[in-house]
């Protein structure tokens, strides 16, 4: 089958929007989505809709689980911190439910694994070799015949092999062919949002199970709109919201002194 591999969608909708148009125009038949579907921009309920249920075969993020409570937003940078208490705030009782539904982790013909972070915790951010070759291990032991995991979470495409425990970078491409054998492929397609890069173009990856074949994509999308309504929505941290959390933090060190 043609899958289309989508990861960290964070509730915008114009990124999300090209990246289907792309996908339907190429015939992918199945969309796989990594998790954090929610989270950061102002569209997070009509991206649930989209993706959190049939056809879409989907996983938790962080910021899912973050987002119906399932998770604290400790290991979360500020501005993402900020967003998600807004998102939390705004998402709809549907949307939560279907979000609750999603496992961590998901087994698809067989042999491809879908997680969000690590293959047991879905904060982790896989950014290493070494990460790599821990979380092979994982794989052996909670899902043996897993072949293919894709992960997302870092907002970086990757592939890795890993071969006799050795996990080694490979280069990220068009297309690329996967060695059949004793091997395992670990997997980043990229971030649906790139409102945290420089280099504003959502991203993707095709997989092709047939061929055991992945390319890796980026199309335009319209940045500015999304992040208008983001701002305008309440889920950008201003000046002044910078400086309050500052305060907060300040006060929040001082307390065990005051007690």
């Amino acid at each position: 089958m043609l899958y289309g591999i989508i990861a960290d969608v964070h509730g915008n909708l114009e990124a999300l929007s090209a990246v289907q148009a792309f996908l339907a125009a190429r015939g992918v038949e199945r969309l796989l989505c990594l998790g954090d579907i929610v989270g950061y921009n102002a569209d997070s309920d009509a991206c649930v809709r989209l993706l959190a249920g049939p056809p879409v075969l989907a996983v938790a993020g962080n910021h899912d689980l973050i987002a119906i409570g399932r998770l604290g937003a400790e290991r979360c940078g500020a501005k993402a911190a900020f967003a998600l208490r807004r998102t939390r705030d705004e998402l709809s009782a549907e949307s939560k439910r279907a979000l609750a539904m999603l496992p961590k982790r998901r087994v698809v013909e067989g042999h491809i694994v879908l997680v969000h972070g690590g293959v047991v915790d879905p904060c982790q951010y896989m950014v290493s070799p070494v990460h790599i070759e821990e979380n092979a291990l994982l794989l052996g032991e909670r899902e043996p015949s897993g072949r293919v995991c894709f992960f997302g979470h870092t907002h970086v495409q990757a592939l890795y092999e890993v071969e006799a425990g050795v996990a080694t970078a490979r280069p990220t491409g068009e297309r690329v062919r996967l060695g059949r054998g004793r091997r395992c492929f670990f997997i980043n397609p990229g971030s649906v949002d790139a409102a945290r890069r420089s280099e504003k173009l959502a991203e993707l990856a095709v997989f092709d199970s047939w061929r055991q074949e992945i390319s890796f994509h980026r199309v335009p999308y319209d940045h500015e709109r999304a992040e208008r309504r983001a701002s305008e929505g309440g889920y950008r941290m201003t000046w002044l919201d910078t400086r309050l959390g500052a305060a907060r933090g300040a006060l929040d060190r001082l307390r065990p002194r005051w007690r």
